[in-house]
């Protein structure tokens, strides 16, 4: 099964490679390791999911035109054609073969049934002449969006498929199942199952990432899913997202404690021209709570994107923190800085350090990562090769070095 899993992933890449080359000559010639949370893994859990944390948005496209007239084999076609601009927001191959369009007289406007896959190929070098050759899916998984007329509200059911896991399957198989409205203007309330803002990193789609795996403050304080309530703002120079929550994660238990997280970001250069000074977010928050004792986590956020070029910066501080593997007490603190610039309209470089401290009574146990990537977007994110080299320093442990080749497909 193994063999047969890497196969496919193989010749996905290949298939991926030729069909751009294709679309490229087509458009010239028309004239686009476990729970242990003090672990250094570069991996994404395998729970984890596209972006539905806000309403999804659709990233804009070039494509042929498509009408209701078309057949099913033509709107597949049209996808040959598909041009994205934008590699912030998740795009689908398939949109809309797979959007079923209501009637103009019904409440409901559309229907999308969508699918998501993103693996790689790891492999681990080590100090003492150790090899490891993996292959890791990310993520697998289905879901359906719904969309009222008027964008008055959308719901989202999403399904995960993890590989592997300590915990039972039906633990990790719902993701995503929540109701939203966007009827106050600058506002959205969203009710149901769906990942926390704790840290921008953290609550942002394991889609848009630009690397396979999260940063360490994000992989320990952040990612997992609860039950609650929230309400985002979106304004001219300030954006917030305030939520309630149970202190559960991956429906463990019913209610061990209530969870608050709270972001808050302010956009000090939207009135200025874009294209002469770029994109400037500061931001920060907090995640706090109690799950067996109290937990409380605090960040802060610098990011700023000019033309081709942009850069993140992220803290965190954890006095006791409640992330994806689980509650613990103990006092964590990290960082990291990461450096992207466009190559290319379809090819990023990014560059990134990552340092995290699991334990701050004891000052020689960091945990360093410093990872260059690759980003080839094919179709903008929906149809995506990447290349992660990491080297990773533990003052506790064996350093190592890591290769992951990977592909990401949203159909």
């Amino acid at each position: 099964m193994k063999n047969f899993l890497r196969f496919l992933f193989a010749t996905t890449i290949v298939f991926c490679f030729v069909k751009s080359v294709n679309a490229e000559e087509v458009i010239a010639q028309n004239i686009d390791s476990n729970e242990l949370f003090e672990q250094v893994t570069l991996t994404v859990p395998d729970e984890e999911n596209v972006n539905a944390e806000s309403k999804p948005e659709e990233a804009p496209v070039q494509a042929a035109e498509v009408s209701e007239n078309m057949t099913l084999r033509e709107k597949l076609k049209s996808v040959y054609k598909l041009e994205v601009d934008r590699y912030d927001v998740p795009e689908y191959l398939y949109r809309e073969p797979l959007t079923y369009h209501f009637k103009p007289e019904s409440k409901m406007d559309n229907i999308h049934v969508w699918g998501a896959f993103n693996a790689y190929n790891d492999m681990a070098f080590y100090d003492d002449g150790v090899m490891q050759d993996k292959f890791n899916f990310n993520a697998l998984n289905i879901g359906v969006d719904g969309f009222l007329k008027d964008n008055n509200g959308d719901f989202r059911i999403m399904m995960g498929f993890p590989v592997h896991s300590s915990r039972n399957y039906t633990q990790g198989l719902f993701a995503d199942v929540f109701v939203a409205t966007n009827k106050i203007p600058h506002h959205r309330i969203q009710i149901g199952h769906f990942r926390p803002q704790i840290g921008m990193e953290g609550g942002s789609s394991s889609y848009t990432i630009g690397f396979l795996g999260r940063s360490q403050i994000a992989r320990n304080f952040g990612m997992a899913r609860r039950l609650g309530g929230r309400i985002k703002g979106d304004y001219k120079y300030i954006d917030y997202d305030f939520g309630l929550y149970s202190s559960d994660t991956f429906f463990q238990d019913w209610f061990p404690g209530a969870e608050f997280v709270g972001w808050v970001n302010f956009k000090p250069l939207a009135n200025v021209e874009e294209k002469k000074y770029g994109k400037l977010k500061i931001g920060g928050g907090i995640d706090t709570g109690k799950r067996d004792d109290n937990f409380f986590v605090t960040g802060a956020y610098i990011g700023y994107d000019y033309k081709k070029f942009s850069a993140e910066f992220e803290w965190a501080n954890a006095n006791g923190y409640n992330g994806y593997y689980g509650h613990s007490r103990k006092h964590a603190t990290g960082f990291y800085t990461t450096l992207g610039y466009m190559i290319t309209k379809k090819l990023q470089l990014l560059i990134c350090y990552d340092q995290f401290t699991p334990n701050k009574e004891f000052s020689e146990n960091k945990k360093r990562e410093m990872t260059v990537g690759l980003n080839y977007f094919i179709k903008g994110q929906a149809l995506r090769l990447i290349l992660n080299y990491a080297f990773c320093q533990d003052d506790v442990a064996e350093d190592s070095h890591r290769i992951m080749l990977g592909a990401q497909i949203l159909i």
